[in-house]
């Protein structure tokens, strides 16, 4: 393959105006390619079975809160990508479990602010991206755990801080462990449910 010095695509460029056009739209194109998907940027290994894949994303910058849905899911705008996002490591009762469901995502709803920042680990089976969620400093994730609001996951959780954290708010019965039933395993609830059907 014969190579092109810079001198002459330079000079070709300022003799030829459409190969100057043409050479800028075949560069913003390489560009655009080596770009990540919905500007998540690959990271390392997070050991996460959620999902297919198993990289580790962060979200560069805020993402604009659209709404939370239920206590463990929200839907954002990240740059220009709306995008549903599951919190990584916990499980919360689902709508129809009366009054757990609502309190819960009522609880998230009250902590989470306009703007939050992600750490992303995968994405689940519903092309949801799964990512613990901040404000600031603030792991809203944690704070569902440690108000009783949310049961860990195991299935899906290896971090220690989250069983630490449960296993308080069990202590101090806060929340779903203020009284027992599927409220505190949503999982099998929802094993259940389908079940029945």
């Amino acid at each position: 393959m014969k190579r092109f010095p810079l001198k002459n695509i330079i000079k070709l460029a300022v003799r030829k105006p459409v190969f100057a056009i043409g050479l800028v739209i075949v560069l913003a194109i390489s560009y655009l390619l080596e770009l990540p998907e919905t500007g998540v940027l690959p990271k390392s290994d997070s050991g996460s079975d959620f999902g297919s894949g198993s990289a580790s994303d962060e979200i560069g910058g805020l993402c604009k809160v659209n709404s939370v849905y239920d206590g463990d899911t929200m839907r954002l705008t990240c740059g220009s990508q709306k995008t549903k996002v599951r919190l990584f490591c916990i499980d919360t009762p689902e709508m129809e479990q009366r009054p757990w469901g609502r309190e819960s995502r009522d609880y998230l709803r009250s902590i989470t602010p306009d703007y939050v920042s992600l750490q992303a680990y995968d994405k689940d089976r519903y092309g949801r991206i799964v990512a613990e969620v901040f404000d600031g400093e603030v792991n809203l994730n944690q704070s569902m755990v440690e108000q009783g609001q949310a049961a860990v996951y195991s299935r899906y959780c290896n971090k220690q801080t989250y069983f630490a954290l449960q296993q308080k708010a069990r202590d101090s019965n806060l929340g779903i462990w203020s009284k027992p039933g599927l409220h505190q395993e949503p999982w099998n609830w929802r094993k259940q449910k389908h079940a029945s059907k």
